[in-house]
């Protein structure tokens, strides 16, 4: 399955799922370092506000040293709970207060912020990978200006160590990441579950079973119940199966037929040659046994054409001259070659035409070909002294041609297979001078030419009418 359509399907969803999530989680991530920063500038920003209350009543306060010594508690407190280090400035950027005595050299030094006129007027200043070299680390800074009223008092600064503040970052990454990369382990599992489920086994189920045909096993199906396209395609699987079985089952037959219908003409010829040769036969009765020997090679002759006929036909290689005729010039010459065979069964032969003349496009050599055939079928079945009509009309743009014998009436269970090869009602029967080709080739003429022919029962149990279609111009 390397290299098979749906590994290539499954790689390509798999692909498009773990893309998905990475972007996902990449804009989870983002989005929550974000709301993280947010979240934690708000939370400075509100305890910024308490200090700078302090700060205000250290810079109204006489007693400073009361006030100052409060205002480090509540920057201890702040600075604990915000795991921050706090520095206060003047509104000239003196340091005067710090929470870590790590800045002690920062007491009485300007902080040197250049966005002082910013904090002058009141807008808070958020620095993010600032390096700071007492904690010899990068640094989150924010800072916070103090008015009093609206007197700019000083500044509040918060400095946090980056790594600090990634710290619960990172397992939010973790998590997101460890979540991402599970569901896509997951959903490829899924994804190959329901593949195995709804493509691959069903499509190997087929491949299995057409392995088998292809190796002559053609009654072999393949079973799978569902609704979508898989089962759309074993349906169709399973009918092109049955078509294969009854082509193969009509080869089979005709194989069969062909093999009776040349061996039978064969074993005769080779018989009465064979007594003439060894002397069984008397010499009185050599010319009767060759007539017999001749007739059967006739019979062989003729078979062998129409097999090649039909074959050309079916292989599309027959090709045909369509010209203007008259289609009762045609009629009248058949049934005149038919004369001998009518006299001698002492048939009555009546013929009917709509017109004088009907002209038709068709080819001439094998319109005479599809009614003498038709005419040849009407003398073999009907009985001694018996009729035979054919009649013309005009229908439409059409000209309807009819072959009636008052002989035996088709059984209603075989008319539809006359039209196949060597097909006869009766299994046990056969004929010397029919081939079982007659039908089947009228059927590929008219088909060619664009035609179409039935057969009709004219009477419960006797009389068949075959009637066919011609161009009328």
């Amino acid at each position: 399955m390397k290299n098979s359509l749906v590994s290539k399907m499954i790689a390509a969803f798999t692909s498009i799922t773990a893309i998905s999530f990475i972007i996902i989680a990449t804009i989870l991530s983002v989005w929550f370092q974000n709301y993280y920063f947010d979240q934690r500038k708000t939370q400075m920003d509100k305890q910024g506000q308490l200090i700078a209350e302090s700060v205000k009543s250290y810079l109204n306060d006489p007693q400073q040293e009361i006030s100052l010594y409060r205002l480090r508690m509540n920057m201890a407190f702040v600075s604990d709970l915000v795991s921050a280090d706090i520095l206060i400035s003047d509104s000239y950027g003196l340091v005067y207060a710090i929470s870590n005595t790590k800045y002690s050299d920062y007491l009485s030094k300007n902080l040197g912020i250049k966005e002082m006129d910013e904090l002058r007027f009141g807008r808070t200043i958020e620095k993010k990978g600032i390096y700071d070299k007492v904690l010899d680390k990068v640094v989150y800074v924010y800072m916070k200006p103090v008015f009093d009223g609206s007197s700019f008092r000083g500044v509040i600064a918060m400095y946090t160590p980056v790594d600090q503040i990634k710290t619960p970052l990172k397992r939010v990454y973790y998590i997101i990441w460890i979540s991402a990369i599970l569901a896509v382990i997951i959903c490829s599992i899924v994804i190959y579950y329901f593949s195995q489920r709804i493509l691959i086994k069903p499509l190997s189920q087929i491949n299995a079973v057409a392995r088998k045909i292809s190796k002559g096993d053609v009654e072999r199906r393949v079973n799978i119940d569902s609704n979508d396209e898989i089962g759309e395609l074993a349906d169709s699987f399973n009918t092109m199966a049955d078509s294969l079985e009854k082509v193969e089952k009509n080869r089979r037959e005709f194989m069969s037929n062909v093999s009776h219908e040349l061996r039978s003409p064969i074993t005769s010829i080779k018989g009465f040659i064979g007594g003439i040769l060894d002397g069984v036969i008397p010499k009185d009765k050599e010319n009767y046994y060759l007539t017999i020997a001749y007739e059967e090679i006739q019979r062989l002759t003729r078979l062998i054409n129409d097999l090649l006929d039909l074959a050309a036909m079916e292989a599309g290689k027959f090709s045909l001259r369509i010209s203007e005729l008259d289609i009762n010039e045609i009629i009248k010459l058949c049934v005149i070659k038919f004369e001998t065979k009518i006299n001698d069964k002492k048939l009555k032969v009546d013929v009917v035409f709509q017109e004088e003349h009907l002209y038709v496009a068709a080819d001439r050599d094998r319109l005479i070909q599809v009614i003498t055939n038709l005419l040849d079928n009407a003398v073999k079945y009907v009985s001694d002294e018996g009729n035979i009509k054919i009649n013309t009309k005009i229908k439409g743009n059409k000209v309807l041609v009819s072959v009636f014998n008052d002989g035996p009436s088709i059984p209603e269970e075989d008319i539809k297979h006359i039209w196949e090869r060597f097909y006869k009602s009766d299994k046990s029967r056969t004929s010397k001078v029919s081939t079982g080709l007659g039908l089947p080739i009228v059927r590929n003429i008219l088909t060619q030419l664009g035609e179409d022919i039935w057969a009709e029962n004219k009477a419960k149990d006797q009389g068949v009418t075959f009637i066919f279609t011609l161009t009328k111009i």
